[in-house]
């Protein structure tokens, strides 16, 4: 794990809700300290979704705190079962994520029997964390999951590239393709992490306008996306059935050169989100010809070799279905703002 904003952030978070629970003079300063490691998420709407969700759980946990310690005082078996109601709650009004430091506001209050005044007081210290945790969020190194996306994926396809460039010609040492693969499948998850919560600012926190603005946006990330899980699906194909297939010399060379055209024309299209390269119709059609060329190819081989045709037969598949998904990105490309600097 590397050292990152949020990290910096909920560590800034911890120390100004200690400081503020300093200032009022609060006891329990750790409940706020709590409260904001809780809070600290990675996007500014799930902040605020954060925040209001946990204001309403933190006082359902505190009303039926107070009340178990009156009516069942602070006995283990009370305090679990209260517990248990307050996640039946939770999860009812999906508000899972608030679960943590609701359960932590309802064990201490009944640790005190339930009383107002303590009940009052742990919820004014879990708010006090949370409102930290939001404000720093929002002041310092504000979440720009786009800008994070942007650099990642294009990092993630220079990872693809060097994989698909060498799965075939196996020339790549065995402990790096294996590191290097493990590596390419986490980020593609991260990627899919940073769009979900792109999805999620475009959809909640922007005007109509800006939405569909961004909505076309959206469509050539998702995109972009897809096509590096096709890629990935490729490398997984060559892994499970290429090697394990009667191939000759030749069969070999046709694989590798056409994986080579692939990742030539990934790198073309990712030159066109950079504004680097001119729009290009006739390359894709061009693309388009040689990908289904290859298939025909490989079916009329597959038609006259006996062995190994229906390992050969997922690769080429995988390999068919990865080139089409690029025709389509760069079918973006080709028409989309986002790859002629209109961001």
């Amino acid at each position: 794990m590397t050292f990152g904003a949020r990290m910096l952030k909920t560590g800034l978070a911890v120390t100004l809700a200690l400081y503020v629970v300093l200032w009022f003079n609060l006891p329990s300063p750790v409940i706020a300290a709590v409260a904001a490691i809780f809070a600290m998420q990675p996007s500014i709407y799930r902040s605020w979704r954060y925040l209001m969700d946990q204001l309403q759980t933190i006082t359902f946990g505190a009303i039926l705190a107070v009340l178990g310690g009156m009516l069942l005082s602070n006995e283990p078996i009370a305090v679990g079962l209260v517990c248990i109601l307050v996640i039946m709650i939770c999860l009812k009004f999906k508000m899972g994520d608030t679960i943590g430091i609701t359960l932590v506001t309802v064990v201490a209050v009944m640790e005190a029997s339930g009383q107002w005044e303590f009940a009052l007081n742990r919820f004014v210290l879990s708010l006090i964390g949370i409102l930290s945790a939001f404000i720093i969020n929002i002041i310092v190194y504000p979440p720009k999951p786009k800008v994070q996306y942007d650099q990642q994926i294009r990092q993630t396809f220079e990872q693809l590239s060097l994989l698909l460039r060498t799965a075939v010609s196996d020339e790549i040492k065995a402990t790096v393709y294996r590191s290097e693969k493990r590596s390419l499948e986490e980020t593609i998850d991260s990627l899919s992490d940073k769009y979900k919560l792109m999805d999620e600012d475009s959809k909640k926190l922007k005007t109509a306008k800006a939405r569909f603005s961004e909505g076309r946006q959206l469509v050539v990330y998702k995109q972009m996306l897809k096509v590096l899980r096709k890629g990935y699906e490729v490398l997984d194909a060559v892994e499970e059935h290429y090697f394990q297939a009667v191939r000759s010399p030749e069969l070999n060379d046709e694989f590798d050169m056409h994986l080579e055209k692939m990742i030539k024309f990934h790198e073309h299209i990712m030159l066109k989100f950079n504004d680097k390269l001119k729009p290009n119709f006739l390359e894709g059609m061009q693309f388009e010809q040689e990908n289904d060329e290859f298939m025909r190819r490989m079916l009329d081989r597959f038609a006259e070799q006996r062995e190994g045709v229906l390992r050969l037969s997922i690769v080429s598949a995988e390999m068919y279905e990865y080139g089409h998904q690029l025709e389509r990105l760069n079918r973006l490309a080709d028409h989309s703002p986002v790859a002629h600097g209109e961001k």
